[in-house]
């Protein structure tokens, strides 16, 4: 095993949840860039991805749910669709991210709240996604649970997450990049001493794409799956609500 793949420890808890609204509310100036940056731009093509595979074609007038907006990418991507006439909401705890992306649509919503506390009644929802959060969250099963809860029934939930390769020599040279890399470059564009090192600290440290989709199905989710994409250094879930 190489150094770079030991997963190292990350906060857990009430200190997680402090943690990360603190470190995205102080890199959210430049937190767009870095996305596009680092990830080649690949970001852009794994958001459109999740909204396709979200099925709000059989209800384009719709009101969908953006848990862990941020700056409202994946939200804005979904009202960019053509015949899409529906409502977005995109709720963060992070109030400095939302403001960064308030102005990127019209017909986004932007509500500063809790993804483990949603602040929405039960059935609200025609489908829901979540773009690089739920490995954010201070309990991942509360985080998922919630998110079924305001989910109607035969509703998706589309869940993105970074993973790591499987298969070498591509692991090898992706945690390369990923653990050495990308941290130094995140830290003297975004001028946060430590948030680009936490992103593949968390990243390892979170239950790979058949974990996560065991605990979609424990939160109630059916007909479960996912894909990798880019040689698995992503991963797109989909789970539906009964």
């Amino acid at each position: 095993m190489l150094a770079s793949e030991r997963k190292l420890p990350v906060p857990e808890g009430a200190e997680k949840r402090l943690y990360v609204r603190e470190m995205f509310s102080a890199i959210a100036p430049r937190y767009d860039v870095l996305n596009h940056v680092l990830s080649l731009n690949m970001d852009r093509l794994w958001r459109r991805r999740a909204v396709r595979l979200l099925g709000w074609a059989r209800n384009p007038t719709g009101r969908y749910l953006d848990i862990c907006a941020g700056t409202l990418d994946l939200a804005a991507e979904l009202t960019r669709q053509p015949t899409f006439s529906g409502e977005v909401v995109g709720v963060d705890f992070a109030l400095p991210m939302l403001e960064r992306g308030r102005r990127k649509a019209e017909h986004i919503a932007p509500v500063n709240g809790d993804a483990l506390a949603l602040p929405f009644p039960a059935g609200t929802f025609d489908g829901a996604t979540v773009g690089f959060g739920v490995r954010n969250l201070a309990s991942l099963d509360a985080g998922l649970g919630e998110a079924a809860r305001v989910l109607k029934s035969g509703a998706r939930l589309v869940v993105l997450e970074f993973t790591t390769p499987r298969t070498q020599p591509l692991r090898g040279a992706y945690l390369r990049y990923f653990c050495r890399l990308l941290p130094l470059i995140g830290r003297r564009v975004s001028k946060h001493t430590d948030a680009y090192s936490y992103l593949p600290e968390s990243v390892l440290a979170f239950p790979d794409p058949d974990g996560l989709s065991g605990r979609l199905r424990e939160a109630g989710f059916e007909r479960v799956a996912y894909d990798l994409l880019l040689g698995g250094i992503c991963a797109v879930h989909v789970g539906t609500k009964p």
